[in-house]
């Protein structure tokens, strides 16, 4: 765990109102790239995913762990004409203020944009929330899984056997988290040409609908309504996974080259040439013949054989792993993927590494994900000048 900072927000300050994942998510990376980073939790509960395990480690669930290390946590509570007086102060002194509360709960807590703004002008405020700040379904609720299946991605997930399915993780929480830290650091930037802030605005569902991609393109542009194909692709054969001798691979022949080094790497050369798949059209044409010729040729080996066979080739593949499997991975540990931090009550914590790579101005892991309320003192004293007696009075009354 590296103590310097040379990150490229380094200096930047980002108030974090958010809690679950997508906001956590989105902020903690701010927090990687350098940006002080201050986790605003209610006193004695904290952010949900607090509660969300097993598994825990030293009292803190996994879950919260992996979206919230480089953050300080101070509790503020939001019933009190205090703990709102304090949140606006903060504010005062923030680059970025983070929140996904409701629509419209930030406005009647006294700390919507406009107020803020008055005080603080080249305030960033991001709102994050299920379904977007206005429109028929602005107060509708929407975690992960419930956007997932409204906003068409699990229509499109799964076979027709087994019916809709989600993501394996929460992907459109995290794609959402992306998409606004992007969207943050691109208004930081517009901040130092036009000289104020500006509100971002965006949702789950926003992210989603922009995540269907091919899926959605091609229902616009061919207007047909596309299904489930599992582990297949719908306009690429063959593009997917393969039962072996001992287990499973996944293979993409996404090129007409790529084609043409497949069959011979399979013992079947004649392939090639053959009409019914010399072209990816005619693959897709006759899909269900190739595949089932293809599964009883992948059934004649092992993953480990195949993955040999077709790397050597130059095929794209790749073995079914599973998670302990990747973070033992020997490029997962080279591209420093994997990571530990001190943490002061679960003793040594493993986390994902950081995905990118900085050559003059590295991202780096400076704080362990915090113990609920960890940094009030030390928060409210940098921030805003407290004292100690200052805060002990806040404590007393219970607003902290």
């Amino acid at each position: 765990m590296s103590e310097a900072n040379h990150g490229a927000l380094a200096g930047i300050r980002v108030l974090d109102l958010t809690r679950v994942l997508a906001g956590p998510y989105c902020t903690m990376f701010l927090g990687d790239l350098g940006a002080e980073v201050v986790k605003v939790e209610q006193p004695g509960v904290g952010d949900d995913t607090r509660g969300w395990g097993p598994p825990f480690a030293g009292g803190e669930s996994a879950y919260f762990l992996c979206t919230n290390r480089n953050k300080k946590s101070i509790t503020v509570d939001f019933k009190s004409p205090d703990g709102i007086a304090l949140v606006r102060k903060l504010a005062e002194r923030a680059d970025v203020l983070i929140e996904n509360f409701r629509p419209g709960a930030m406005e009647r807590l006294g700390l919507g944009e406009k107020e803020l703004r008055e005080k603080n002008p080249r305030l960033v405020y991001a709102s994050l929330s299920g379904f977007g700040a206005d429109g028929p379904m602005a107060d509708i609720p929407g975690y992960d899984l419930i956007v997932q299946a409204w906003g068409g991605l699990m229509s499109v997930t799964g076979t027709e056997a087994s019916g809709p399915l989600k993501v394996g993780v929460a992907i459109i929480d995290l794609v959402a988290g992306l998409m606004l830290g992007k969207s943050i650091v691109a208004a930081l930037y517009a901040r130092e040409k036009i000289g104020v802030g500006q509100k971002l605005d965006t949702s789950l569902l926003e992210a989603e609908v922009a995540a269907l991609i091919n899926a959605g393109s091609n229902y616009l542009v061919g207007g047909k309504v596309p299904g489930r194909w599992g582990n297949a692709h719908p306009t690429i054969v063959p593009y997917q996974s393969f039962q072996t001798a001992d287990s499973f691979l996944v293979l993409g022949a996404a090129s007409e080259a790529i084609w043409k080094r497949l069959c011979p790497a399979l013992g079947r050369a004649d392939l090639a040439d053959d009409p019914r798949f010399s072209k990816n059209a005619d693959r897709v044409e006759h899909r269900q013949e190739l595949i089932a010729m293809l599964e009883k040729i992948f059934l004649s080996r092992t993953t480990a054989d195949w993955v040999s066979a077709l790397t050597t080739a130059d095929v794209p593949c790749a073995p079914v792993q599973t998670i302990d499997q990747v973070f033992a991975a020997p490029q997962v540990l080279h591209r420093n993927m994997l990571v530990e931090v001190d943490h002061p009550t679960a003793g040594k914590v493993k986390l994902a590494g950081i995905p990118v790579k900085f050559s003059a101005t590295p991202a780096s892991v400076r704080l362990p994900p915090p113990l609920l309320g960890e940094h009030s003192a030390d928060v409210l004293s940098s921030w805003l000048g407290m004292s100690s007696e200052e805060i002990q009075q806040l404590q007393r009354k219970s607003v902290l």
